[in-house]
């Protein structure tokens, strides 16, 4: 059986994803629901949105990742782990927040789909106007 490890807990959302990160202090790669990264988002674009909170903190091969996600759509997820691991980063050093800020990283994407409203398809998108 493993031993107890020390790791540092951090939570990513994006849309309707959500992303639970534990970052030990241990170097060794990404594992998101328990596949390598590179499996779970095979996509270069989503591998480097992961990778940016620990490239801008100077960290890429310090650091092991664990997370778990769920819901939403493949890019929305790899916007919940890279918030996810911002906000580890943080717990560990608390001097990593003002750059993981000015690019951007711990300020969660609010933007999620606009609700429908009746009498209408879709939230904005009405029947065509018939004049006769």
């Amino acid at each position: 059986m493993q031993e107890q490890q020390h790791y540092y807990h951090g939570v990513g959302r994006r849309k309707t994803a959500v992303a639970q990160v534990r970052l030990f202090t241990q170097p060794g790669g990404i594992v998101v629901n328990g596949k390598p990264m590179e499996e779970a988002f095979p996509w270069e674009t989503w591998q480097e949105a992961i990778r940016q909170p620990l490239k801008v903190a100077e960290a890429l091969d310090k650091y092991s990742v664990q997370a778990k996600v769920a819901g939403g759509g493949v890019t929305s997820q790899a916007g919940a782990l890279r918030h996810g691991i911002a906000r580890a980063l943080v717990v560990l050093d608390e001097s990593l927040k003002t750059p993981l800020r000015k690019y951007g990283l711990l300020t969660r994407d609010a933007r999620v789909k606009e609700s429908k409203k009746y009498g209408l398809k879709r939230a904005r998108k009405k029947q065509q106007y018939s004049k006769r």
